[in-house]
């Protein structure tokens, strides 16, 4: 017996943990009259961003289609063209560009604490604020583009732009 969450409810979860997520940061913003911090809600923005765009631009959404699995179709021998580990250094620059957007949201505060800028405490709500934006557009995705079973669905995709865990 599995439990089945309907679509409306994880809607509804992840916007309330979305909206606490920019509610610390721009608590960190407004309770201390600097607005420094409101960068890194850019940065966490578009941290999952690389991931998304050059995973689905190498096709690894797809596990079941011919750009995988480093077949050609039978037309010819271009099968260098259509193997997959050919493509690891574009998979691997996403999650580069991922990690380095990642590691700037968090730096960029600490940065700024460091420099007198903003305080601890402005710090620690951006930090944590961020990091709660980041993990439910990832969570979103997940859901939203994971395996679907028993639901009517026709969906191959490995889901999770990218995020296919």
């Amino acid at each position: 017996m599995s439990i089945s969450i309907s679509p409306l409810t994880k809607i509804i979860s992840l916007s309330a943990i979305l909206a606490l997520g920019f509610l610390l940061v721009i608590l960190s913003c407004a309770l201390y009259s600097n607005y420094y911090p409101l960068f890194d809600i850019s940065l966490f923005l578009i941290a999952p961003l690389p991931k998304l765009i050059l995973n689905n631009a190498i096709g690894a959404h797809n596990n079941n289609s011919d750009f995988l699995s480093g077949t050609n179709g039978g037309e010819g021998d271009d099968s260098f063209y259509y193997n997959t580990k050919y493509f690891n250094g574009v998979r691997d620059t996403g999650d580069f560009l991922t990690s380095w957007f990642l590691i700037l949201g968090i730096g960029l505060p600490v940065v700024f604490h460091h420099c007198n800028i903003i305080n601890k405490w402005s710090m620690f709500m951006c930090i944590s604020g961020g990091l709660i934006i980041y993990t439910s557009i990832v969570t979103f995705s997940i859901f939203f583009n994971g395996k679907r079973s028993g639901d009517g669905w026709d969906d191959d995709d490995e889901g999770g732009y990218g995020y296919g865990y």
